[in-house]
């Protein structure tokens, strides 16, 4: 994840201000919009190495509506769109969701707001997910609705990263609207577009796949040995960040530990995801700062987790150590 260069930060302004001024030229004005579409696009992870979440928070939704405003004049600019699907997935987990966990011991009704406000943000980055994919395979909503496997089956190498985001956002929506039919009527066609991305970029940013396969095996429909995928998506995200991230830490304690009564283990993920060094990998750095503050409201809740002070399977694997 890069930050934006002052060179390219002047030429998006520059085009920002065509944008307003170029008035009734509208092949001029659509042009500027496309450039501009291109250079935030390009730049979609520019937060990525802010070492403030909070002053991410109070930026996020100027970047977003912005890339809206964009596309209300650019609507099929693939780049734009996936980076709306990337930008509004990644806030709603950040924010109202992460915020509602913590406020949900003192505010239950507060913290449903919350969880349902972080739906519709999911909601809303899968439909720009979507409408990316059908910027190159024209009608591919329709056919997803009517013939799922035909239609995913379509998607090749080029559509990974709107593909990746769609399945994480709608995924995403589907764990916090489990009461709702149609929600949960949706889960296989997420799972095609999971296995899909796996098929054509199982190593997806550097790890960034397996990490949600951490979870998301869990819960998978028909997995035959969850907790055994689950670890091996865990290992890999390790091995391709290099232990750089904390997020696989996180969700191996969150979806694995938990589920097995594994505390010890549970304590030693987490443990080790606040010990990665956020500065290391600047392109991680946000992200590494968002999971370390996850890390350690779950290490709060240890005792709500567990149903005794046992340390598990002894047979469960150690967790491996960041690597060098």
């Amino acid at each position: 994840m890069s930050t934006t260069t002052p060179c390219r930060s002047s030429r998006a302004l520059a085009l920002l201000f065509c944008c307003v001024t170029l008035g009734g030229c509208v092949s001029l004005k659509h042009y500027a919009v496309d450039r501009l579409g291109d250079a935030l696009a390009a730049d979609s992870s520019a937060y990525a190495s802010d070492d403030d979440p909070e002053l991410v928070r109070a930026a996020a939704p100027f970047g977003l509506k912005l890339t809206e405003s964009l596309l209300a004049q650019s609507p099929r600019h693939t780049g734009l769109l996936t980076a709306a699907a990337s930008g509004f997935t990644q806030y709603a987990y950040a924010y109202p969701q992460q915020d509602a966990d913590a406020l949900e011991s003192r505010d239950v009704d507060a913290a449903f707001a919350l969880r349902m406000r972080a739906r519709t943000l999911y909601l809303r980055a899968r439909d720009y997910g979507l409408r990316a994919l059908e910027t190159r395979h024209a009608g591919f909503s329709a056919a997803l609705a009517r013939a799922p496997a035909a239609a995913v089956a379509r998607l090749d190498a080029r559509d990974v990263p709107a593909l990746y985001w769609t399945a994480v956002a709608w995924a995403a929506s589907i764990s916090l609207g489990k009461d709702s039919p149609q929600a949960l009527a949706d889960l296989p066609r997420v799972d095609l577009l999971v296995r899909r991305v796996r098929e054509l970029d199982a190593d997806f940013d550097r790890g960034a796949l397996q990490t949600f396969l951490v979870s998301y095996d869990m819960g998978r429909p028909g997995a035959r040995d969850p907790a055994a995928e689950a670890r091996r998506a865990f290992e890999r995200s390790v091995e391709l960040s290099g232990g750089g991230r904390a997020g696989p830490y996180v969700a191996l304690a969150e979806a694995v530990s938990v589920r097995a009564q594994n505390r010890d283990e549970f304590r030693a993920s987490l443990e080790h995801a606040l010990a990665i060094d956020p500065g290391a990998q600047r392109e991680w750095r946000l992200e590494n700062r968002i999971m370390q503050q996850r890390a350690r409201w779950l290490l709060t809740q240890t005792d709500q987790l567990f149903l005794d002070d046992s340390g598990g399977d002894a047979h469960d694997r150690p967790v491996p150590q960041t690597a060098h």
